[in-house]
């Protein structure tokens, strides 16, 4: 019993110091496990370039070059929209100020919480404030933006070290086990960078896929600069089950400011929502999901959990580290109640589920039929 109190403690203190490690480490942690994913979808790339005869270092900085190139084209291509935005800043935040008035003085006709609230003196408030704090948004916006570049140099520089030493870096992994394990060891490993890359091909299909919709959509209601709005949403989809709703924020907001009728931003916020649905009902599980393996309970614990350690890095990386960790506990006979625990329902019982559906569906069409 003293015994089986004694690894409770220590399992419960281990995730404890663990966590807490993440948390204080968090810094060098984010960008060392992006870099750790986009090395894993790089990889192939890295490998072509070898077998082209060129050097182990130089065919890693090709694969980053190309990725570099690839986001700075991406960049270019809605830059003008970007500009255009940029531009009327200044006229979208004095409407949106204005629409904030017009819901407080609607409100407090109705439920009269403040006697004589002008709607004048109301938006020269706002406007006011919105002044002072600006100050303080621009401090924090640059220190913001410093510590992005930060990450994100740190983040080239991992995976420019994880192309060069992966060869050096399996094999120090592999030292750890012994020599009848080994083959088994490599094989994991194999399976988890294919986790890895799958998961990765996949949300970058599913951006274009819901990009594409998106902006179709936005192009059809007569919004302006569809494409950046309909990316922009789309690229959030990177954030399980909130990522869709997110991203509709900015171009329901736009709508609303910017059109005269209020039926434009119904209109938008239809359209994501009924994107959202096709894609978290059709499209993720089968381009994303099946990668993964991991049930709803599990998808949901990494999304709050990764959001309370890295925040929102943390909800992106942690779903497809749960499902690398369901591959590392397959291949442990130890730790397989925890692979069981975070993969999905057994085959079996989702087919029977399936013939339970198909023979319930025959019996009431043929009460119909005869």
């Amino acid at each position: 019993m003293n015994l089986s109190f004694q690894k409770l403690f220590f399992a419960i203190a281990t995730v404890f110091l663990l966590f807490a490690i993440m948390v204080l480490a968090k810094s060098i942690l984010v960008p060392l496990s992006i870099a750790l994913l986009i090395s894993f979808i790089l990889f192939p790339l890295a490998k072509k370039f070898e077998s082209w005869r060129i050097g182990n270092t130089f065919a890693a900085f090709l694969s980053i070059f190309a990725v570099i190139i690839f986001i700075g084209g991406v960049i270019f291509f809605f830059s003008s929209q970007i500009i255009n935005i940029a531009k009327e800043f200044s006229n979208f935040k004095d409407k949106i100020i204005l629409a904030f008035t017009d819901v407080t003085i609607f409100l407090n006709n109705n439920v009269s919480l403040i006697e004589n609230l002008e709607k004048n003196e109301l938006f020269d408030q706002m406007k006011g404030w919105l002044a002072k704090s600006s100050g303080s948004l621009v401090t924090k916006t640059v220190s913001s933006s410093a510590a992005f570049l930060a990450g994100l140099l740190a983040t080239i520089v991992f995976t420019f070290l994880f192309l060069i030493y992966r060869d050096g870096l399996t094999n120090a992994f592999l030292a750890f086990s012994t020599e009848d394990k080994r083959e088994r060891v490599l094989k994991m490993f194999k399976s988890v960078q294919q986790v890895g890359q799958k998961y990765l091909f996949g949300m970058i299909l599913l951006t274009v896929v819901i990009g594409l919709a998106n902006s179709i959509g936005l192009l059809i209601i007569g919004i302006e600069n569809p494409f950046l709005f309909g990316f922009l949403g789309a690229a959030l989809a990177i954030i399980p089950y909130i990522g869709t709703t997110m991203g509709a924020i900015i171009p329901v907001i736009y709508a609303f400011v910017s059109y005269d009728s209020i039926w434009t931003a119904v209109a938008v916020a239809i359209l994501f929502w009924v994107v959202q649905l096709v894609a978290d009902n059709f499209l993720t599980p089968r381009i994303v999901g099946g990668s993964l393996k991991i049930n709803a309970l599990t998808a949901i614990l990494s999304l709050f959990v990764g959001a309370a350690v890295w925040g929102l890095a943390g909800m992106i990386l942690f779903l497809p580290f749960a499902a690398m960790l369901r591959v590392i506990c397959e291949e442990f006979e130890e730790l397989k109640p925890i692979a069981l625990i975070i993969g999905e329902q057994n085959k079996e019982e989702g087919d029977g589920r399936k013939l339970f559906l198909l023979r319930w569906w025959e019996k009431l069409k043929g009460r119909f039929t005869k």
